[in-house]
Order: C-alpha cells, then sequence, then structure tokens
C-alpha cells in the first residue's frame, strides 16, 4: 500500500511485526495483490458499474440537447376518406335565374336557362395532403443554456462515479484488511491449540504419575474446550469478512483470497495542516458541488434570458387534392418566420428567476459547509492514524515482553517451580497481547487508507495504469 510521501522521501517506522512490515520505501509499495484486487473491483463492482451507466446517460441528454440546434425534417401524410357531414348551400340560381329571365325577355330567346341552387357537403369524399416539413431554430436562449447545463450535468455524474471509485478502493482495501486480521487471528488460535495441547498432555502424564491432582487436568480440558469456542468464533470471522470482500469484487462468495504473507507500508509524512490541505484540493466531492453551483448559476441565467423573444424558420412543400398527383395545382411551397414573445405571464417568470437565484445562494453555503466537513474530516483521520500508530509501537513492545515472561513461566512450570494458575494465566497474557498486535496493525493499515480516502489520493485512475 502506497502512502503519501513529501519529497519522495519516507521515513522508516522500522518495525518488524507477525505478517507485516514497516519499512523505507522509495517508490512505489502497493503490493500487486492487492493492487490486482483494487483493479478487479474498480472494473467489476456492481454499483460503481450503475454509476458509470448514468454517466453514459448524461451523456446522451447531453448528445439530445445538442440535437435541438440541428433542423428539424418530418414526413407527414394524411389521407381522409369523408361522407356526411354539414351540407353547405350556395345560392347560385337565386342569384341569377331573374337576371336570365329577364334577359330571355329581352332577346325573346331561352338561351339563358334556370339554374339551380347549389349544394355540396363540407368535407370532401377523399382528400390527400403529403408535406415534409423542416423547423429550424434561430434564436432561443433556452436551448443554448440547456445545452450548457446538461454538459455540466454530465460533468457531475462522472465525478460522483469517481468519488464512489474513492470510496470503493477504500471499502476494498478495508476488506482486505479484516480479512487477513481473521485469517491472522485465526492462526493463532491453531498456534495456542498446540500449546494447549502439550499442556494437557502433560497434565495427564504428572496426574497418572501422582504429581498433580485432577483439577490440573480438568483445567487443562476447560482451556481447551474455551478455545475451541474461539476458533469456530474467528472461522466465522474469516468466511463472513472473505463473503464481503468478494461481493464487493463482484465474485461469488466462497472465491478463495490470495493472502500477503508480507504487507509494505510507508509511513504518512504530512502534517495535519497538509494532510487537510490536500483533501480540499483533491476531494471530487468539492468537485461536484461547483458543477452543481455552476448548473445553479446556468438555471439563474437561462430564465433571466427567458425574456427574451424566440425566432424559428418553417419551411413546408407537399400537396394536395383527392388523389396523388403532383401538378402545378396540387403542389405547394410555403415558408413562414415565426415570433413568439411572452409579454405577461402574471409574475411566473420573476418567480422563477428568484427560485433560481434561491436556489444558487443555497448552493454556494452547501459548499462552505462540505469544505469545512472535510478540513474537519481530514483532522480526524490524521489524529487516528496517529494514534493508531503509536497503540502498535506499545501493542508491538507488549507482545515481546509478554512471550518474554512466558517462556520464563513455562520453564518454572515444567521444573514445578509455579503453579498451573500462573503457567495459564501467563499464556491467556500472551495470547490477547499477540490479539491485540494483530488487530492494531490492521487497524492502521484501514486507519490508512481512510486518510487515503478522506484527501482524495486515491483514485480509479491509478489502478488503470
Amino acid at each position: 500500500m502506497v502512502c503519501l510521501t513529501r519529497n519522495n522521501k519516507v521515513k522508516a517506522i522500522v518495525l518488524m511485526m507477525p505478517g507485516l512490515l514497516f519499512s523505507l520505501m522509495n517508490g512505489n509499495a502497493q503490493t500487486s495483490i492487492l493492487r490486482a484486487y483494487i483493479k478487479d473491483g474498480l472494473e467489476h463492482n456492481l454499483a460503481l458499474q450503475q454509476k458509470n451507466d448514468d454517466y453514459s446517460r448524461s451523456l446522451q441528454v447531453l448528445q439530445e440537447a445538442k440535437g435541438m440546434f440541428y433542423p428539424a425534417v418530418s414526413l407527414q401524410a394524411r389521407y381522409t376518406v369523408a361522407q356526411g357531414g354539414r351540407i353547405i348551400e350556395f345560392p347560385v340560381g337565386d342569384l341569377l335565374n331573374g337576371v336570365y329571365t329577364t334577359l330571355n325577355q329581352l332577346t325573346g330567346s331561352s338561351d339563358f336557362p334556370v339554374v339551380e341552387n347549389a349544394e355540396f357537403t363540407f368535407y370532401r369524399p377523399r382528400e390527400q395532403e403529403t408535406k415534409i416539413q423542416v423547423i429550424q431554430p434561430i434564436v432561443n436562449t433556452q436551448l443554448l443554456f440547456n445545452r450548457k447545463i446538461q454538459s455540466a450535468m454530465a460533468e457531475t455524474e462522472r465525478t460522483d462515479a469517481r468519488v464512489y471509485g474513492q470510496f470503493l478502493i477504500r471499502e476494498i482495501k478495508t476488506a482486505y484488511y479484516n480479512y487477513l486480521k481473521a485469517v491472522r487471528l485465526a492462526s493463532l488460535i491453531n498456534n495456542t491449540r498446540a500449546l494447549l495441547e502439550e499442556n494437557l498432555r502433560v497434565n495427564e502424564s504428572l496426574y497418572a504419575n501422582d504429581k498433580v491432582t485432577v483439577d490440573a487436568v480438568l483445567r487443562s480440558e476447560s482451556e481447551l474446550s474455551l478455545l475451541e469456542s474461539k476458533q469456530a468464533e474467528a472461522d466465522k470471522l474469516v468466511k463472513s469478512s472473505a463473503s464481503y470482500f468478494n461481493f464487493l469484487l463482484n465474485k461469488p462468495q466462497h472465491t478463495a483470497i490470495l493472502d500477503d504473507s508480507l504487507m509494505v507500508i510507508d509511513e504518512w509524512l504530512y502534517t495535519e495542516e497538509e494532510t487537510a490541505s490536500q483533501a480540499v484540493a483533491n476531494r471530487e466531492e468539492l468537485t461536484m458541488l461547483q458543477q452543481y453551483s455552476r448548473v445553479a448559476d446556468l438555471n439563474y441565467r437561462m430564465n433571466q434570458y427567458n425574456r427574451l423573444p424566440t425566432l424559428l424558420g418553417v419551411a413546408e412543400y407537399g400537396v394536395q387534392g383527392e388523389d396523388y398527383n403532383i401538378t402545378d395545382e396540387s403542389d405547394y411551397l410555403l415558408a413562414s418566420v415565426v415570433l413568439s414573445w411572452n409579454i405577461f405571464s402574471g409574475f411566473q417568470h420573476n418567480a422563477r428567476i428568484n427560485q433560481a437565484r434561491i436556489q444558487k445562494e443555497m448552493t454556494a453555503k452547501h459548499y462552505d459547509e462540505v469544505k469545512s466537513s472535510i478540513e474537519v474530516e481530514a483532522a480526524q483521520a490524521w489524529y487516528d492514524m496517529q494514534a493508531s500508530r503509536k497503540i502498535i509501537e506499545a501493542s508491538g513492545k507488549q507482545s515481546e515482553a509478554m512471550k518474554k515472561a512466558f517462556e520464563i513461566i513455562r520453564k518454572k512450570y515444567r521444573e514445578g517451580q509455579c503453579s498451573m494458575i500462573e503457567f495459564l494465566d501467563a499464556r491467556t497474557t500472551m495470547t490477547n497481547a499477540d490479539e491485540n498486535l494483530i488487530i492494531n496493525q490492521y487497524d492502521y493499515l484501514i486507519k490508512i487508507a481512510e486518510l487515503e480516502r478522506v484527501t482524495g489520493y486515491d483514485h480509479a485512475e491509478k489502478y488503470t495504469r
């Protein structure tokens, strides 16, 4: 695992511990096993895939917004068959028959016949209209701002995926360290089992030779039974931690996990102030809030510019008539320029502007709040890391001291110079010290992983190179 270093110089902790090595490193100390697991998780984690799908969808929304600037071309066809409906009367007979009668009398002829009044239905029995229509926006501020807003929203979705990627990296590391912790604790219990079984064998031999009473044998059996329950708890912890780790990688829960026999870690050299400064500079959450602020500003400006009129051009070419015949009398061509200007809408427009302005101010305040929260979070993570490191140093010394003390007590017990209670107490104290050391070692790694997330150091791009 790689931690941040200053001027590419790393100050060594230099502590040898079971399963872990804290040492001087120049360069990449990230183990290949864990690095491969993180890369695998970034590629296959279902939640991250959904975040990436949201980003892909937002890109298509942006593409749709860009497409609104291009002309819309449509083919529209209508064929109508009608029967009945209103009848329109045209009194052509009433208008002409009087004149025609007079003309016949004057000319002494019948050249001007009687004309009947005309009647025709309002709907044609058959009618068709087929046209191609082109609509081109000319002036429309809403389209312009909508494209900018969708572009900012797409970047927001992308940043959201990056934020979750950083969270996922931390979760994968934490789950892996918890798994290794469980494995080490289970191994410690197995080693303790051998010690207790040896103690039981010795006590049974001593009891058979009348050198100890039966309570010594019973106490040894009791300690071994207690260890059985601890073994079951340790096995459960190994299985549950492995299951969660495989869940993060979207693998079957019983998939075998490679175990690093040696973990190498650099010391974190940044001060509290430097850590907080890096967190503010690198955290994707602040970048996302800046993008939301840009969206709010664009929305505010869009509502202001909505006072302006819109202008678009419309062109049509088509044919009309009872049949599909393209002639000089049936086809037509239309071209229009349409102006739309909403002069008054009951003060709704002013209300929308005020809403957008308030949203813009709220976003700015939320940014300041989150920035302060990140500074506090970074400081807390730094304090946790420092405390965890000191705890490791103390528990390491305690573990070594308890091992030496136990060897002395065991030697005395074999020589009959101390009681069995002293022997078992020494063994329990040594085992508890070893357990604490293992727990504190991996808790320190988890604190470092959290510190890397808080400062924005660990990001997905590191694992795709």
